[in-house]
C-alpha cells in the first residue's frame, strides 16, 4: 500500500512536469499580477500556473496549451498566499467545518487546531475517521495533540494516558504538541509529560506553551523542558522575553485578550527590526468576533501599526508554515505549494478580492462560490445528545459556604456564601445566582453559586462548557427547571428562560457543543445572547467565554469541575461532587 502511494505520487509529480513542459494543460493561470515572494521579500510580476490543487509554475512564460484553461488576469492586482491561522480552537459555539468555511471566505485558507473537544466527545478511531473527512475540504486543516484537559477530570488516565497521546502525535494530521496547560505539573516533576513532549520534538513536531505572566527563570526551564512556542503575551516586553530565549511567539488578538494592536505598538517603538520568530493568532475567539474575518484582521492590524508589509504577511503565512515544518506546502507562492492564494486589490489592503483554496474558488470577485463537500456529522458519531435522565427540585439543593466570584470574564475568586440559598429565587438586584454543574449522563452534580455573572435573570442553561457537561446559571429555580426541559427537548444547546418563558434558545446539534448552520446565523445568535444578558446585568464583555472557562484549571483562582469545586493554586478540591 505504501509503495502504491509513493508510485501515485510520482505520476502527480511527472504530471506537474509535463505541464511545464506543454505536453499537460494547467487549470487554471494567474496572468499579469504582483506576487509576494516570501522568500525574498519582494513583490515580483510573474504568472502563476496552476494545476488542479497545485502550483506548477511561476514565472514570465505563459503555458504553451490553454484550450480549457482558466486564464486569470490580474493585472494591478497583488497575490499573497492564503493565511494561516495557527491557533483555533474550532469549538466555541461553531464548528471546525462552519469556521473554516468563514475563515476561508476572508482568505484564511489553514487553520491549525485543537482536537481537546474530540478527545472527549469520541474514541480515537472515530477521531481519526472525522481528521481524514476534514482532508476533503478545500481549507487545509492540521491539528493538536492535547497532554492535559485544562480542568480536573473524574477520570484524567482514561483520556490522557500514552497510548492515546502518542498516537495522536503519530497522526499524518496532527502538528504540535500541546498547548500545554499543565506546565506547573511538568515543573514539579511529572515525567510522563516530559516523555509526551520529547516524543512530539523527536517527530519534528514542535511543543506549544500556556505560559501567561511566567517569569524569566520559568521561561528558562520551559525552554529547556523542550517547549517550543508560546502564544501568552500580554505586553511587548513579554514577547521580547521569549523571542530572546529562542520562542516561536504568537501575537494574540482575541474576543478575550485582543492585545496584538498594544503589543505591536509597543515592539516598533522599540526598533524591534526582525519578524522571523513570530505569528499571529485569534486564540478561539467567539463567533461575532470573526464578522469580519480571521488572519486578513491581524495582518490589517500589523501594517497600520508600523510592521514592514512583507513581514506583516509572513507572519500569518511563511512564518507559520515553517515553524510547523509544513513550508513544502503551505505558506508561499512556489512550484509545488498548493494553491491558497489570495487576490488583493491594493497590497496594503489584506482583505482579498478573490480567495482560491487547494486551487478551487472559495470567493471571486467578492462574490461566494460554493463548497461541495460537506461533512456527515451522524456518520462520524456527532449527534444532539439523547437524555435518559431529568432535572429535579431535588438537584436544587444549595449548601456549600463557598462560591465563585468573577473578576472579569474568565477568571474567578472564592467568596464566602451568605446570601439565603435555600430560596426558590434569589434576591433581584444582588449578584449572587445559582450555579449547578451536572454530568451530562445524570450521574453527579455540584452546586454553589456565582457572584457577578447576573443581577435578575431567572436561569440560563449551557451543554455548551469545557467538558460538555451542563451549566446552570441563574436567579430562579422553576426557571432552571423550565430551560432545564427545554434543553432536553433541543438535544443540547443555550436556553435562557425568565419568569417563566422561554426567551432565547440557540440549538447546538452538534453533541451539545456546536452549531450546525451557517456562521452568519451563529454570529447573529451570539449577539442577541449577548443582548438579553446585559439587560439582565451581565457586566463584562463575553458571557461565552465566561460560560466556558468555568470549569477550566488553568486559569485562577477557583472552578467547578466533575471533581467539585477546586482551589488551583493548592491543587485541592475544597468541596467534592455529589452521585446523583
Amino acid at each position: 500500500m505504501e509503495e502504491n502511494g509513493y508510485l501515485w505520487r510520482n505520476r502527480e509529480l511527472r504530471e506537474h512536469v509535463a505541464v511545464i513542459d506543454g505536453k499537460v494543460a494547467p487549470t487554471k493561470v494567474l496572468t499579469n499580477g504582483i506576487y509576494l515572494n516570501v522568500y525574498t521579500k519582494q513583490w515580483l510580476k510573474a504568472n502563476i500556473w496552476i494545476l488542479k490543487n497545485r502550483i506548477v509554475y511561476v514565472g514570465d512564460k505563459l503555458p504553451e496549451q490553454t484550450d480549457g484553461v482558466e486564464m486569470i488576469d490580474c493585472e494591478g492586482r497583488y497575490l499573497v498566499p492564503g493565511y494561516i491561522e495557527p491557533h483555533a480552537h474550532p469549538f466555541q459555539l461553531y464548528n471546525p467545518e462552519s469556521l473554516a468555511k468563514h475563515a476561508a471566505k476572508f482568505g484564511t485558507t489553514t487553520l491549525v487546531n485543537d482536537n481537546l473537544m474530540w478527545l472527549f466527545l469520541l474514541d480515537q478511531k472515530k477521531a481519526f475517521s472525522l481528521l481524514k473527512e476534514f482532508t476533503k475540504l478545500p481549507i487545509s486543516m492540521y491539528w493538536w495533540a492535547r497532554f492535559d484537559s485544562q480542568t480536573a477530570l473524574q477520570d484524567d488516565e482514561e483520556l490522557f494516558n500514552s497510548e492515546t497521546v502518542l498516537s495522536w502525535l503519530e497522526n499524518k494530521a496532527v502538528v504540535q504538541g500541546g498547548e500545554l496547560t499543565a506546565w506547573p505539573a511538568l515543573l514539579r516533576g511529572d515525567d510522563r509529560l516530559l516523555y509526551w513532549m520529547q516524543e512530539a520534538n523527536c517527530l519534528g513536531k514542535p511543543v506549544e506553551g500556556h505560559l501567561p505572566g511566567a517569569s524569566e527563570g520559568t521561561l528558562n526551564k520551559m525552554k529547556l523542558l523542550g517547549v517550543n512556542a508560546d502564544h501568552e503575551s500580554m505586553t511587548a516586553d513579554e514577547v521580547r522575553t521569549r523571542l530572546r530565549l529562542g520562542f516561536q511567539v504568537g501575537l494574540r488578538y482575541s474576543s478575550i485578550r485582543p492585545d496584538l494592536p498594544e503589543i505591536l505598538e509597543g515592539l516598533v517603538a522599540e526598533g524591534i527590526n526582525t519578524y522571523e520568530n513570530m505569528t499571529m493568532n485569534t486564540d478561539g475567539s467567539t463567533p461575532a468576533f470573526y464578522e469580519e474575518g480571521l488572519m486578513n484582521v491581524c495582518i490589517a492590524i500589523a501594517i497600520d501599526k508600523g510592521v514592514p508589509l512583507e513581514d506583516a504577511y509572513r507572519m500569518a503565512s511563511y512564518n507559520v508554515a515553517k515553524h510547523f515544518n509544513f513550508d513544502d506546502e503551505l505558506g508561499g507562492i512556489a512550484p509545488g505549494k498548493i494553491a491558497h492564494i489570495n487576490i488583493l486589490e491594493d497590497k496594503v489592503n489584506p482583505d482579498p478580492v478573490s480567495v482560491l483554496a487547494n486551487g478551487q474558488w472559495i470567493t471571486k470577485d467578492h462574490a461566494c462560490e460554493p463548497v461541495n463537500h460537506q461533512i456527515d456529522w451522524q456518520k462520524h458519531d456527532i449527534r444532539p445528545i439523547t437524555f435518559d435522565w431529568t432535572l429535579t427540585e431535588s438537584d436544587l439543593q444549595f449548601s456549600i459556604p463557598i462560591g465563585l466570584d468573577m473578576i472579569n470574564d474568565v477568571i474567578m475568586k472564592p467568596y464566602a456564601i451568605k446570601t439565603d440559598v435555600t430560596l426558590n429565587q434569589l434576591p433581584i438586584m444582588n449578584n449572587d445566582a445559582f450555579l449547578l454543574l451536572i454530568d451530562r449522563n445524570g450521574k453527579w452534580r455540584v452546586n454553589t453559586t456565582l457572584r457577578g455573572f447576573t443581577k435578575e435573570l431567572g436561569a440560563i442553561a449551557s451543554t455548551y462548557s469545557t467538558t460538555g457537561d451542563i451549566v446552570f446559571i441563574g436567579k430562579n429555580k422553576q426557571d432552571i427547571l423550565l430551560a432545564s426541559a427545554r434543553l432536553h427537548e433541543l438535544g443540547g444547546g443555550i436556553v435562557v428562560a425568565h419568569d417563566g418563558e422561554i426567551i432565547f434558545e440557540l440549538p447546538l446539534p452538534l453533541s451539545g457543543i456546536m452549531f450546525d448552520g451557517k456562521m452568519d446565523d451563529l454570529i447573529a445568535k451570539e449577539k442577541e445572547l449577548k443582548l438579553i444578558l446585559k439587560e439582565h446585568g451581565y457586566p463584562y464583555s463575553d458571557p461565552v467565554y465566561s460560560i466556558l472557562f468555568l470549569s477550566a484549571t488553568h486559569l485562577p483562582f477557583i472552578r467547578v469541575t466533575q471533581r467539585g469545586i477546586v482551589d488551583v493554586k493548592k491543587r485541592e478540591v475544597l468541596f467534592p461532587a455529589i452521585m446523583r
